[in-house]
């Protein structure tokens, strides 16, 4: 899962990123809600989160930027405001949790899971099912009925990102952004390598789907006749 974390206080921000690293989250770190929203609006991040009081643009106009845009990426806001009228506020707008500084990095992570598993995102704490397979997020496994595979850390983004949105054309550009993030210079052209990898080995375990190349937009995964 790809996090934005947009928090002004850098020491909380590296630390938060640190522990999410660990738990399996590719995490970017912005320090203001001016490029918070730039960052934001690429739509590349499964999850934001949100700090209130930061420099040239606060929490709440930040999300409200973000839903003007009809982007529904899961928002929890993180704050040290305690009062019941600026978490109404955060709702209000679009937010989709509220977390109150100080906070346990334990609550911040359940809250996040339940995020996610409310968005769609997750069946379980550490998996995506599509089909008869399912992708451990923990462990970088693709699994079905007739055994297990590693993935490398570009075919694991890859096929989360198809598993996330099954019914989707997945454009390339987007695959891209997902595996090798918005400023990469890698050449479209070879993601197409990494995509045979990953047929041969749902191929492999004998999945009941494949990877289709759509011609001139991207990938989508699609049922063996």
């Amino acid at each position: 899962m790809r996090v934005l974390l947009i928090e002004d206080e850098k020491e909380l921000s590296r630390a938060l990123a640190k522990m999410l690293t660990k738990e399996g989250y590719d995490i970017d770190c912005v320090y203001d809600g001016a490029d918070g929203l730039s960052f934001a609006s690429t739509g590349m991040y499964d999850l934001i989160l949100l700090d209130v009081m930061m420099p040239k643009m606060n929490g709440f106009e930040v999300l409200s930027e973000i839903r003007r845009k009809k982007q529904d990426t899961p928002v929890i806001m993180l704050t040290a405001l305690s009062d019941e009228n600026d978490k109404i506020a955060g709702l209000d707008r679009g937010a989709d949790d509220y977390v109150s500084k100080p906070f346990s990095f334990n609550e911040l992570s359940a809250r996040m899971r339940a995020v996610l598993r409310r968005k769609g995102k997750l069946v379980s704490d550490n998996k995506l099912e599509h089909a008869e397979a399912s992708l451990d997020l923990t462990t970088y496994k693709l699994k079905t009925p007739y055994g297990e595979i590693g993935l490398t850390g570009k075919e694991f983004e890859l096929l989360r990102y198809m598993f996330e949105y099954p019914n989707f054309v997945a454009a390339k550009e987007d695959l891209i952004i997902k595996a090798w993030g918005l400023n990469s210079e890698f050449e479209s052209n070879n993601l197409e390598v990494y995509m045979s990898f990953l047929r041969k080995k749902l191929n492999h375990l004998n999945a009941s789907f494949t990877i289709e190349s759509v011609r001139g937009v991207g990938y989508k995964l699609v049922q063996k006749n």
